[in-house]
Formats: C-alpha cells, structure tokens, sequence
C-alpha cells in the first residue's frame, strides 16, 4: 500500500488537480481521513488544525517525519468509529476530507456516520471516490476496494447518513478508460509507475480545464461535497 502511495506522489500536476478540486470546500479545522503517508497533508497546512488519522502505523509514521514540527498538525492511529476518532469532536473540526478511503472500508455507512458525528453543526464531508462498479478488476482487489461507486449508491449513502448533497459529479473521464483497459483487457495486478506518469504528464494538465467547461457524464472517479445539518 505504502508502495502505491509514494508513486501517485509523483504525480504533481493530479496532486494539484486534487488540491483546486478539493480546498475551496474546506474550513479552517479539518481531519483528514485515510492521510496514508501526507500524500494530500501538506497541501492542508495553511488551515487552523489539521488532525489526519489513519488506521496504519507506518504511514502516519511517515507522515509524522514528513511535517515535524507543525504546530496545527496532529496525527492519530484510529478509523472512524472508534473511541479515539469520536474523541476528536472536541476540536470542533468543520470539515472532513476523505479521498480514495471510503471504498476500502466494509461499513462505509458506519464510517460516514461517525465522520459527520464529530464535525461541528454545518461542517461538511469531502469525499473522493471510485466509480462504477463494472471497473471493479483485479487492482482494485489489490488494493482492498470493497466496492466502487455511482451516483445512485451515493446518494442513498447520504440520505441514510442524514447528509445533504451539496456537489456530486464525475471526475477524469479519461482515467475511465484507462482504468477499464487495465481492468478487463490487460488484467493488471497494480498500477504502472509509467501510466501514472504519462497520464499526469500529458492528460492531467488539459484534463480539468475541459472538465469544467462540459462535465463529463461519467468518469474514474465521483466527487462529493455532503453537508451536516
């Protein structure tokens, strides 16, 4: 997993696709769930508090020696649902992100109660996702997704976390193909530190200019932002 991690660090310009995507969404007190080794971390830091939790201890090691001595950041061993994740209600935190995590977790309804739990009335949840379930091939096995996502099953994952839907659209409609092709064609075992690299390369910098100005109708990936009563 940590292998995996450290070659989509590599990839800079989807890194920063991530970071337009995601941080205008976000507040000042965040917890990062699923932080794997800071992959995304380091783009969180300019907020008030940081609290990024993960349930492996090597990665939040990892973590820990990327960013020493980061006042406002704070690392924890934890998942959501347990004792010491419900613990962080008390910094009042009013935003989780969660990208790529979800689909590895068998009670994702579970874990999605416990993060709007603890954020603060109003606070929202970021989430990245897998899509479409006809993808699901043999590196999502290898990587422990226990699903992949559409539209329809995140809503209803929503509506019975009592979660409103601010945004949800498709992202990368590119990586749709290629993910397919690795999937059912090729039967790839892992992800290819050369696929990853022309697709960050090549795609990635034209990618999301095209996507905002005509929404793709499906895509690699779905997008939420999931808003707390």
């Amino acid at each position: 997993m940590i292998a995996d991690l450290e070659r989509m660090a590599r990839a800079t310009n989807y890194s920063a696709w991530l970071q337009r995507l995601v941080m205008p969404e976000l507040g000042q007190r965040v917890i990062e769930v699923g932080c794997g080794i800071g992959n995304f971390t380091g783009m969180l830091l300019s907020r008030e508090a940081v609290a990024a939790v993960d349930i492996d201890p090597a990665g939040v090691a990892r973590l820990a020696q990327r960013y020493p001595g980061q006042a406002n950041l704070r690392a924890f061993v934890c998942e959501p649902g347990s004792p010491a994740f419900a613990d962080l209600a008390r910094w009042q935190p009013d935003s989780c992100v969660c990208l790529n995590v979800l689909e590895h977790i068998p009670d994702d309804t579970r874990a999605l109660q416990a993060m709007a739990s603890v954020l603060v009335p109003g606070g929202v949840i970021v989430l990245l996702v897998p899509a479409f379930q006809a993808l699901y091939g043999p590196i999502d096995r290898n990587l422990s997704h226990c699903r992949r996502y559409s539209r329809k099953s995140l809503v209803k994952l929503a509506q019975v976390t009592g979660l409103r839907i601010e945004t949800l659209h498709y992202v990368n409609a590119i990586g749709f193909f290629g993910w397919w092709i690795n999937a059912k064609i090729l039967r790839r075992e892992e992800q290819s530190a050369a696929q990853i690299a022309i697709f960050d390369r090549y795609i990635v910098p034209w990618l999301p200019r095209a996507e905002a100005i005509a929404p793709p109708p499906f895509g690699q990936s779905l997008f939420a932002v999931l808003r707390k009563p």
